[in-house]
């Protein structure tokens, strides 16, 4: 049970949300699937139709690794809120924040590419579900700490449940009570920003029409890689793996010591080029990207896709997981 009671002059870091390495891991994916995206999208903006296979591999490995980190550090988040502190939290909500951009730019560049599987295409809209749920529970949570006034406070946020706003020791980090009203405006835009994103990026990912489609891709990496500047900018000014100020006292400085665990974050960005090498060798065959008109009949690789139903819908298909391809609930 969490320790509502008296708030401890300082609390023990923890390098397994907020450790150097984890922070850096988010970060350089981000920067590096981001900068992916952007080449690929002014590339078709200015007319080349040569595919880049490696390039689209490369992207997709790291925004599926981004995104299910993002799920991961996210879903330990929640099943520690009886003992992390709001600082912990927040720096989670960030990384969650960092994760959908990146999952939106890869989304806005490889579109064709997600399209021409169904089944692939409903996992990702799964795990953009999964994701979005999980971001809007802490946001939530930070709002009920700026409301509570304990944001900067050395209590578990497990207590933005209880009446601890009164207690004198709530706001043993300093600052829980500055710039309240600007902390709760921000959270709640962030909230309503992300669902709003969610369901723009749901009608991009189904919808077939070609209406302003560049415009809609330059756009929306614009918009995602000033999400992901924000978020990057908060981490590194509030983190102490960074050598920063943060809000709270800890007891040591573990969350900026590398260990194991934290080169083993870091070395993670490495796998993808595995798979990038594989190709160059000719181990592995990748599709090239596919224009919207008739991608559902394409063939992968040489194989039959699995829409090929002449009653295919032209907009939002049924998902795999129950119904067929010509009606949502009947097989």
């Amino acid at each position: 049970m969490a320790n509502c009671t008296d708030a401890p002059a300082a609390v023990a870091s923890d390098a397994g949300v907020a450790g150097i390495g984890v922070l850096l891991s988010f970060i350089v994916t981000a920067v590096v699937a981001i900068g992916l995206s952007a080449t690929l999208i002014f590339q078709e903006a200015r007319g080349h139709s040569k595919p880049s296979v490696l390039r689209r591999k490369l992207l997709n490995a790291y925004s599926d690794q981004q995104i299910l980190t993002g799920i991961g550090i996210q879903s330990v988040g929640l099943a520690k809120i009886d003992s992390m502190v709001p600082y912990h939290f927040f720096l989670i909500w960030m990384l969650s924040l960092l994760s959908m951009a990146v999952h939106n730019a890869t989304l806005l560049a490889l579109v064709h590419d997600f399209r021409r599987d169904w089944v692939l295409r409903w996992l990702r809209q799964f795990l953009m579900f999964v994701n979005l749920a999980l971001s809007c529970v802490y946001g939530v949570f930070i709002l009920e700490a700026v409301t509570h006034k304990i944001n900067d406070s050395t209590f578990p946020i497990a207590c933005v449940w209880q009446d601890v706003g009164d207690n004198p020791s709530a706001n043993s980090g300093g600052g829980g009570g500055v710039n309240v009203s600007l902390s709760f405006v921000g959270t709640i835009v962030v909230i309503a920003g992300n669902v709003i994103v969610f369901a723009l990026a749901t009608w991009y990912l189904h919808s077939r029409s070609q209406r302003f489609y560049k415009t809609i891709q330059i756009a929306g990496l614009v918009l995602m890689t000033a999400i992901a500047i924000g978020a990057i900018v908060r981490v590194s000014l509030l983190a102490d793996a960074f050598a920063s100020e943060p809000p709270i006292t800890l007891r040591d400085n573990g969350e900026e010591q590398w260990s194991f665990g934290q080169l083993l974050s870091v070395g993670m960005l490495l796998l993808p080029l595995v798979s990038v090498i594989e190709i160059l060798r000719g181990e592995i065959r990748c599709a090239p990207p596919v224009a919207d008109a008739g991608d559902d009949k394409q063939r992968l690789l040489g194989d039959s896709e699995l829409q090929s139903n002449p009653k295919v819908r032209a907009s939002f298909q049924p998902n795999p997981f129950f119904g067929s391809q010509a009606n949502l609930f009947k097989k």
